[in-house]
């Protein structure tokens, strides 16, 4: 087997192994850029994608616009996938694979002559190529083994170490492919993770607001109670005193008529006119009620202190300590 027969083979062998992992399962077919990337981490065209969501939300089909929300099933794995009003569009592009493919085809379009290109000795240029020096790290050729620089380093087959440094760098690109899903899930769980926030963070905000609005009521409700039990005090204070001014005003009254009886009689300047006028008026009895209007114990007073109000003082210090340190989960 030729130098070029060895190297073709394994690499067509290594580009068939990554090409089988970069096929639709739709279309069977190479993903065709776009490439989506589903919640349960298997990858679509968008174009397959958008087919089989058209077909498993078929009352869409018929609406002129494409951004719409429904579900479809992961072909791969059955997962439930469930889409915003994006539809497909809402899904993630997967970049890594979609360089990767790019990588594919830059790699499948080169000419198989220069893949398959015998390389000659620098040192010794008509020997090949074809044994690798394990101690320096280089492809050199027999010559150089034998008799250069080489003769005390140690080699491998040029083959077996092409064969294993392309299994370690396709294993490479297998681990990076899955190391990059899982860091696509973990996005996928953060974003979650932000939308339940923000939802979580709305609900509490309104519980909160509803909680304040019926503390608000209650002290308004509160509020209006004890200005209207002032306020009924008031009145009855007000109409007791306003009773005994009118008792007050009315005793005045009868004294001044009295005062003006009493005051006529000592006007009569004759002793028998003022005897006779005395009389006539019943001087006696007139004295007697000029005695008991002097008096004006029998009209109610009020108490002293009777127009305070300090019995509707209301401490409102604990209420304002108790607001002044409500903090969450506090259970006041």
């Amino acid at each position: 087997m030729d130098f070029q027969s060895e190297s073709i083979i394994p690499e067509a062998s290594t580009m068939d192994t990554l090409e089988k992992q970069l096929i639709c399962p739709i279309c069977l077919e190479m993903f065709e850029k776009p490439v989506v990337i589903l919640p349960c981490q298997h990858n679509l065209c968008r174009k397959c994608a958008n087919d089989i969501f058209q077909a498993a939300n078929s009352y869409w089909q018929s609406r002129s616009s494409s951004i719409s929300g429904g579900r479809f099933r992961c072909p791969s794995c059955r997962h439930e996938v469930i889409l915003d009003r994006h539809g497909v569009y809402g899904l993630q592009r997967n970049l890594l694979v979609e360089n990767i493919i790019d990588i594919y085809k830059e790699e499948c379009t080169r000419p198989v002559k220069k893949r398959g290109k015998q390389l000659m000795c620098e040192k010794h240029e008509d020997e090949k190529i074809n044994i690798y020096c394990v101690t320096c790290q280089t492809p050199t050729c027999s010559m150089c083994k034998v008799f250069g620089a080489h003769k005390d380093c140690e080699v491998a087959p040029l083959q077996n170490v092409f064969e294993r440094q392309k299994v370690e760098l396709t294993d490479c690109i297998a681990i990076l492919v899955a190391g990059n899903d899982r860091v696509q899930l973990v996005i996928s769980q953060l974003e979650e993770s932000c939308k339940s926030i923000e939802e979580n963070s709305k609900y509490q905000k309104q519980s909160l607001a509803e909680q304040f609005d019926t503390l608000y009521a209650i002290l308004e409700q509160k509020r209006q109670d004890l200005l209207q039990s002032i306020t009924k005090e008031q009145e009855a204070k007000v109409d007791h005193v306003k009773g005994l001014i009118s008792q007050y005003k009315a005793h005045l009254e009868g004294s001044s008529k009295l005062v003006e009886n009493a005051i006529q009689s000592v006007e009569e300047a004759g002793v028998a006119t003022f005897l006779i006028v005395s009389r006539a008026r019943h001087m006696q009895e007139l004295l007697v009620k000029m005695m008991e209007a002097s008096k004006a114990s029998h009209i109610q007073r009020t108490e002293v202190g009777f127009e305070n109000m300090e019995e509707f003082t209301v401490s409102v210090e604990q209420v304002e300590e108790v607001l002044q340190n409500l903090q969450f989960g506090s259970g006041m």
